[in-house]
Protein backbone atom coordinates (compact mmCIF):
# COMPACT_ATOMS: atom_id res chain seq x y z
CA UNK A 1 0.00 0.00 0.00
CA UNK A 2 1.50 3.31 -1.13
CA UNK A 3 1.60 6.22 1.32
CA UNK A 4 0.81 9.49 -0.45
CA UNK A 5 1.45 13.00 0.79
CA UNK A 6 -2.04 14.15 1.74
CA UNK A 7 -3.22 17.60 2.79
CA UNK A 8 -6.19 18.29 5.08
CA UNK A 9 -8.11 21.55 5.32
CA UNK A 10 -11.51 22.79 6.47
CA UNK A 11 -14.19 22.93 3.79
CA UNK A 12 -16.84 25.16 5.29
CA UNK A 13 -18.20 24.83 8.81
CA UNK A 14 -19.18 21.18 8.68
CA UNK A 15 -16.74 19.54 6.29
CA UNK A 16 -13.10 18.60 5.84
CA UNK A 17 -11.33 18.17 2.51
CA UNK A 18 -8.52 15.60 2.23
CA UNK A 19 -6.44 15.93 -0.94
CA UNK A 20 -4.00 13.54 -2.58
CA UNK A 21 -1.44 14.49 -5.32
CA UNK A 22 -3.20 16.49 -8.02
CA UNK A 23 -3.24 14.07 -10.95
CA UNK A 24 -5.59 11.56 -12.54
CA UNK A 25 -4.27 8.20 -11.39
CA UNK A 26 -6.16 4.98 -10.70
CA UNK A 27 -3.77 4.06 -7.89
CA UNK A 28 -4.59 7.33 -6.13
CA UNK A 29 -8.32 6.77 -6.64
CA UNK A 30 -7.96 3.27 -5.20
CA UNK A 31 -6.18 4.65 -2.12
CA UNK A 32 -8.97 7.19 -1.62
CA UNK A 33 -11.66 4.50 -1.86
CA UNK A 34 -9.72 2.27 0.52
CA UNK A 35 -9.31 5.08 3.07
CA UNK A 36 -13.00 5.96 2.81
CA UNK A 37 -13.96 2.33 3.55
CA UNK A 38 -11.42 2.15 6.40
CA UNK A 39 -12.89 5.27 8.02
CA UNK A 40 -16.44 4.06 7.54
CA UNK A 41 -15.76 0.64 9.03
CA UNK A 42 -13.66 1.80 11.99
CA UNK A 43 -14.11 5.44 12.97
CA UNK A 44 -16.83 7.48 11.24
CA UNK A 45 -20.47 6.50 11.58
CA UNK A 46 -22.08 6.70 8.12
CA UNK A 47 -25.28 7.92 9.80
CA UNK A 48 -23.37 11.05 10.83
CA UNK A 49 -20.78 11.41 8.08
CA UNK A 50 -21.19 11.74 4.34
CA UNK A 51 -18.03 10.80 2.44
CA UNK A 52 -17.55 12.00 -1.15
CA UNK A 53 -14.57 10.63 -3.12
CA UNK A 54 -13.54 12.26 -6.41
CA UNK A 55 -10.34 12.16 -8.49
CA UNK A 56 -7.70 13.15 -5.90
CA UNK A 57 -9.86 14.10 -2.90
CA UNK A 58 -12.16 12.83 -0.17
CA UNK A 59 -14.67 15.24 1.38
CA UNK A 60 -16.00 14.39 4.84
CA UNK A 61 -19.25 16.13 5.78
CA UNK A 62 -20.97 16.15 9.17
CA UNK A 63 -24.24 18.05 9.11
CA UNK A 64 -25.42 16.76 12.47
CA UNK A 65 -22.96 18.10 15.00
CA UNK A 66 -19.97 20.41 15.26
CA UNK A 67 -16.47 18.99 15.57
CA UNK A 68 -13.11 20.41 16.53
CA UNK A 69 -11.18 20.77 13.28
CA UNK A 70 -7.64 20.73 14.68
CA UNK A 71 -8.28 17.64 16.79
CA UNK A 72 -10.06 15.90 13.92
CA UNK A 73 -7.20 16.74 11.53
CA UNK A 74 -4.70 15.05 13.85
CA UNK A 75 -6.89 11.97 14.06
CA UNK A 76 -7.22 11.78 10.28
CA UNK A 77 -3.44 11.93 9.81
CA UNK A 78 -3.00 9.20 12.40
CA UNK A 79 -5.72 7.03 10.86
CA UNK A 80 -4.21 7.46 7.39
CA UNK A 81 -0.80 6.40 8.62
CA UNK A 82 -2.23 3.37 10.42
CA UNK A 83 -4.72 2.34 7.73
CA UNK A 84 -4.95 -1.23 6.52
CA UNK A 85 -6.79 -2.66 3.54
CA UNK A 86 -10.53 -2.46 4.11
CA UNK A 87 -13.34 -4.55 2.71
CA UNK A 88 -14.72 -2.63 -0.25
CA UNK A 89 -18.23 -2.52 -1.63
CA UNK A 90 -18.73 -4.51 -4.81
CA UNK A 91 -17.68 -2.67 -7.95
CA UNK A 92 -18.95 -3.26 -11.44
CA UNK A 93 -18.26 -2.80 -15.11
CA UNK A 94 -21.44 -1.30 -16.56
CA UNK A 95 -22.22 -1.75 -20.26
CA UNK A 96 -24.19 1.28 -21.39
CA UNK A 97 -25.94 1.64 -24.77
CA UNK A 98 -25.34 4.75 -26.88
CA UNK A 99 -27.04 5.76 -30.10
CA UNK A 100 -24.55 7.64 -32.29
CA UNK A 101 -27.23 8.64 -34.82
CA UNK A 102 -26.49 12.14 -36.10
CA UNK A 103 -29.88 13.35 -34.84
CA UNK A 104 -28.39 12.91 -31.34
CA UNK A 105 -24.68 13.21 -32.14
CA UNK A 106 -24.85 16.87 -33.06
CA UNK A 107 -21.09 17.43 -32.73
CA UNK A 108 -19.88 14.06 -33.99
CA UNK A 109 -19.07 15.20 -37.52
CA UNK A 110 -17.20 18.26 -36.26
CA UNK A 111 -15.31 16.19 -33.66
CA UNK A 112 -14.19 13.74 -36.37
CA UNK A 113 -12.99 16.64 -38.52
CA UNK A 114 -11.08 18.23 -35.63
CA UNK A 115 -9.41 14.90 -34.84
CA UNK A 116 -8.61 14.25 -38.51
CA UNK A 117 -10.45 10.95 -38.58
CA UNK A 118 -13.78 9.42 -39.58
CA UNK A 119 -17.07 9.27 -37.69
CA UNK A 120 -16.81 5.47 -37.68
CA UNK A 121 -13.35 5.65 -36.07
CA UNK A 122 -14.58 8.01 -33.35
CA UNK A 123 -17.38 5.57 -32.50
CA UNK A 124 -14.98 2.62 -32.60
CA UNK A 125 -12.57 4.31 -30.19
CA UNK A 126 -15.35 5.44 -27.86
CA UNK A 127 -16.86 1.96 -27.61
CA UNK A 128 -13.63 -0.05 -27.43
CA UNK A 129 -12.25 1.57 -24.27
CA UNK A 130 -13.17 0.94 -20.65
CA UNK A 131 -13.54 4.11 -18.59
CA UNK A 132 -13.13 4.65 -14.85
CA UNK A 133 -15.67 6.64 -12.83
CA UNK A 134 -13.45 9.23 -11.10
CA UNK A 135 -16.22 11.42 -9.75
CA UNK A 136 -19.96 12.05 -9.72
CA UNK A 137 -21.18 15.63 -9.55
CA UNK A 138 -21.96 18.90 -11.37
CA UNK A 139 -25.45 17.41 -11.84
CA UNK A 140 -26.90 14.54 -9.78
CA UNK A 141 -25.56 11.40 -11.45
CA UNK A 142 -23.13 13.15 -13.82
CA UNK A 143 -20.18 10.76 -14.12
CA UNK A 144 -16.70 12.07 -14.86
CA UNK A 145 -15.09 9.25 -16.81
CA UNK A 146 -11.32 9.04 -17.17
CA UNK A 147 -9.30 6.82 -19.47
CA UNK A 148 -10.19 8.52 -22.75
CA UNK A 149 -7.76 7.49 -25.51
CA UNK A 150 -5.54 10.35 -26.65
CA UNK A 151 -6.97 10.05 -30.16
CA UNK A 152 -10.33 11.29 -28.80
CA UNK A 153 -9.07 14.26 -26.77
CA UNK A 154 -10.86 17.39 -27.96
CA UNK A 155 -11.33 20.75 -26.23
CA UNK A 156 -14.66 21.94 -24.88
CA UNK A 157 -16.90 23.94 -27.17
CA UNK A 158 -16.05 27.64 -27.41
CA UNK A 159 -19.69 28.50 -26.72
CA UNK A 160 -21.63 26.28 -24.29
CA UNK A 161 -25.19 25.41 -25.21
CA UNK A 162 -28.10 26.62 -23.13
CA UNK A 163 -29.78 23.21 -23.45
CA UNK A 164 -28.19 19.78 -23.71
CA UNK A 165 -30.60 16.85 -23.82
CA UNK A 166 -30.87 14.26 -21.07
CA UNK A 167 -28.69 11.26 -21.93
CA UNK A 168 -26.34 13.26 -24.16
CA UNK A 169 -22.87 11.68 -24.31
CA UNK A 170 -20.06 14.19 -24.53
CA UNK A 171 -16.32 14.63 -24.89
CA UNK A 172 -14.23 17.36 -23.24
CA UNK A 173 -10.47 17.32 -22.81
CA UNK A 174 -9.40 13.97 -21.40
CA UNK A 175 -12.90 12.95 -20.30
CA UNK A 176 -16.21 11.62 -21.51
CA UNK A 177 -19.53 11.64 -19.69
CA UNK A 178 -23.33 11.47 -19.84
CA UNK A 179 -25.70 14.33 -19.03
CA UNK A 180 -28.18 12.71 -16.61
CA UNK A 181 -30.76 15.46 -17.16
CA UNK A 182 -31.38 18.36 -19.49
CA UNK A 183 -29.04 21.23 -18.65
CA UNK A 184 -26.66 23.79 -20.10
CA UNK A 185 -23.33 22.31 -21.14
CA UNK A 186 -20.16 22.87 -23.11
CA UNK A 187 -19.06 19.35 -23.97
CA UNK A 188 -19.00 18.00 -27.54
CA UNK A 189 -22.07 15.79 -28.00
CA UNK A 190 -21.39 12.56 -29.92
CA UNK A 191 -24.41 10.42 -29.02
CA UNK A 192 -27.18 9.73 -26.52
CA UNK A 193 -27.49 7.04 -23.86
CA UNK A 194 -30.91 5.42 -23.98
CA UNK A 195 -31.23 4.55 -20.28
CA UNK A 196 -31.68 6.93 -17.34
CA UNK A 197 -28.48 7.39 -15.32
CA UNK A 198 -30.20 9.19 -12.45
CA UNK A 199 -33.73 8.50 -11.20
CA UNK A 200 -34.82 10.03 -7.88
CA UNK A 201 -37.63 7.47 -7.57
CA UNK A 202 -35.20 4.56 -7.25
CA UNK A 203 -33.85 3.35 -3.89
CA UNK A 204 -30.40 4.17 -5.31
CA UNK A 205 -31.00 7.17 -7.59
CA UNK A 206 -27.61 6.72 -9.29
CA UNK A 207 -26.69 3.06 -9.76
CA UNK A 208 -23.02 3.80 -10.51
CA UNK A 209 -20.35 4.51 -7.87
CA UNK A 210 -16.93 6.13 -7.96
CA UNK A 211 -14.44 3.38 -8.82
CA UNK A 212 -16.82 1.53 -11.12
CA UNK A 213 -16.02 1.05 -14.81
CA UNK A 214 -18.06 2.02 -17.85
CA UNK A 215 -17.99 0.66 -21.39
CA UNK A 216 -20.26 1.96 -24.12
CA UNK A 217 -21.71 -0.03 -26.98
CA UNK A 218 -23.38 1.25 -30.11
CA UNK A 219 -27.12 0.75 -30.73
CA UNK A 220 -29.47 1.60 -33.59
CA UNK A 221 -32.18 4.23 -33.45
CA UNK A 222 -34.81 1.45 -33.22
CA UNK A 223 -32.99 -0.10 -30.23
CA UNK A 224 -32.76 3.34 -28.65
CA UNK A 225 -36.53 3.84 -28.94
CA UNK A 226 -37.16 0.39 -27.43
CA UNK A 227 -34.84 1.08 -24.48
CA UNK A 228 -36.62 4.36 -23.78
CA UNK A 229 -39.94 2.53 -23.50
CA UNK A 230 -38.41 -0.18 -21.31
CA UNK A 231 -36.91 2.49 -19.06
CA UNK A 232 -40.22 4.34 -18.72
CA UNK A 233 -42.09 1.20 -17.61
CA UNK A 234 -39.23 0.03 -15.38
CA UNK A 235 -38.31 -3.22 -17.11
CA UNK A 236 -34.94 -2.29 -18.60
CA UNK A 237 -32.21 -4.65 -17.35
CA UNK A 238 -28.84 -3.00 -16.76
CA UNK A 239 -25.91 -5.03 -18.05
CA UNK A 240 -23.14 -5.27 -15.47
CA UNK A 241 -20.13 -7.47 -14.66
CA UNK A 242 -18.76 -7.71 -11.13
CA UNK A 243 -15.12 -6.65 -10.97
CA UNK A 244 -12.53 -8.66 -9.08
CA UNK A 245 -11.80 -7.25 -5.61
Amino acid sequence: MTDYRISIRPFGEHAVLIEWPNKVDEAILEDIIQFKSYLKQNFLDPKEWEMVPAYNSLTLINGIEDFDYQSFKKKLKTWYGQRVSAKLADRYLWKLPVCYDLDFAIDLKEVAEKLGTSIAKVIELHTSHVFTVYGIGFLPGFMYLGGLPKELEVSRRDEPRQKVLQGAVGLAGKQTGIYPQESPGGWNIIGNCSIPIFDSSRDEPCFVNVGDKIQFYSISRAEYDLHKIEGEVGIYQFEKIKLDA
